[in-house]
């Protein structure tokens, strides 16, 4: 679920950018003018940006997150 946020977000803020940079707004072009298309996709765009953001800045599971050497129960400095 987080990439495909992700990729959605970023097909939204590419569209921005191609609105900033050459009054091109790629969703208009592709589904028309106030259209239930475009106003689905900008609502995927705009829930996919808020998910992105909400998965990025929650926080993990501590356990889950343990490193290798604490998985392997290695020693922090192991001899050569």
């Amino acid at each position: 679920m987080y990439k495909t946020a992700l990729i959605l977000a970023a097909v939204g803020a590419l569209n921005w950018g191609l609105v900033a940079l050459f009054s091109f707004n790629l969703v208009t072009f592709l589904f028309g003018i106030d259209s239930i298309l475009t106003n689905a996709v900008y609502l995927a765009v705009a829930l996919a940006a808020v998910a992105a953001v909400a998965i990025e800045f929650t926080p993990t599971n501590v356990a889950s997150t343990k490193t290798t050497r604490q998985a392997t129960n290695e020693p922090a400095h192991s001899r050569y």
